[in-house]
């Protein structure tokens, strides 16, 4: 969990907002494993993140200049784009069961 999201989730927590809703524990709980792959000679970064229900989701992260390029920042930016997908694809899931 992020500082902006743990800030979020506080802010939320104190308001009383207490619909059914997502928040970060839950798609962090999603998450089974996590792999990593840099194509050889480039900056691009892929996470694949795996669910528990099997699907993966990826995100990518690259470095316009070479001289930039770290893998750890780029494993770090690549997880974090791949988080991000779970939050739209669990949104709608549970959007789908209140729908029903």
């Amino acid at each position: 969990m992020s500082k902006n999201e743990a800030e979020i989730e506080a802010e939320i927590q104190a308001k009383g907002l207490n619909a059914p809703r997502l928040n970060p524990a839950m798609i962090d709980n999603t998450i089974v494993s996590e792999q990593y792959h840099v194509f050889p000679g480039t900056t691009m970064t892929v996470c694949a993140l795996t669910l528990r229900n099997g699907f993966i989701v990826t995100g990518e992260s690259a470095a316009a200049s070479p001289e930039n390029f770290d893998k750890e920042i780029g494993r770090k930016i690549a997880r974090e784009n791949a988080r991000n997908k779970i939050w739209s694809l669990e949104g709608y899931l549970l959007r789908s069961k209140l729908a029903a």
